[in-house]
């Protein structure tokens, strides 16, 4: 366990880095063009971003105590099938969604 001090610097660092960081695209280069390149990959973002926070849950879920569950895993699976075939997010999130409770109830 750490201190009370260190608790607080940390806390103060970590505010202060995400600071600096808006800062910088917001109040340095935020009424600028950006150039296309960076535009070109700023379009990739999210699609960057939203498998970095659902694979954890999917490969350690908290529920199991980190070991990979079937229904887990297929929900993963129909989701990434049912978004790829039919190029849609919403079919994809309810045909993953359906998938895992179906997968749960199954499987106890």
């Amino acid at each position: 366990m750490t201190d009370t001090a260190t608790t607080w610097f940390i806390i103060f660092a970590l505010g202060i880095g995400t600071f600096v960081l808006r800062f910088f695209f917001i109040g340095i280069i935020g009424d600028r063009e950006l150039p296309a390149w960076v535009l070109r990959h700023l379009r990739y973002t999210a699609v960057a971003v939203l498998p970095g926070l659902v694979a954890p849950l999917v490969l350690w879920p908290a529920a199991t105590d980190g070991q990979p569950d079937p229904a887990r895993l297929a929900a993963a699976l129909v989701t990434l099938t049912v978004g790829y075939l039919t190029k849609n997010v919403i079919y994809a999130i309810l045909g993953g969604a359906a998938t895992l409770y179906l997968g749960l109830y199954l499987v106890g």
